[in-house]
């Protein structure tokens, strides 16, 4: 699955578009993690606990997202996004959404969908 935050990828055009497509991910850090990274807060700098758990979020949404798309027939999306959003003080909400494409090799120029 070629995923792409473009509206047009190089070598490809769009035979057909799907719609739209999405994968959500909501995560907590449980009592240890937040406990871990309060103790870093105070400190300063990165807080290795919460990066780690974003950047796992956001590649499970990815994957939900490839795995939308696939059951919609689609080999591509175009224009990926994340967004995110905190739910209470210790839950993340991680999106991937983006476009559903059929995608052939060709000119992208002659985008016909």
């Amino acid at each position: 699955m070629l995923v792409a935050t473009t509206e047009r990828v190089a070598g490809y055009r769009v035979r057909e578009t799907l719609g739209q497509t999405f994968g959500v991910v909501v995560r907590s850090r449980g009592i240890g993690g937040n406990i871990m990274a309060g103790l870093r807060s105070i400190v300063g700098g990165e807080i290795t606990e919460y990066t780690q758990l974003l950047e796992e979020a956001r590649r499970h949404a990815v994957d939900r997202l490839v795995k939308n798309a696939t059951a919609m027939g689609a080999n591509g999306i175009i224009m990926m996004r994340f967004d995110s959003s905190e739910i209470g003080q210790t839950m993340s909400e991680i999106v991937a959404y983006g476009t559903a494409v059929i995608l052939e090799p060709g000119n992208p120029d002659a985008n016909v969908a």
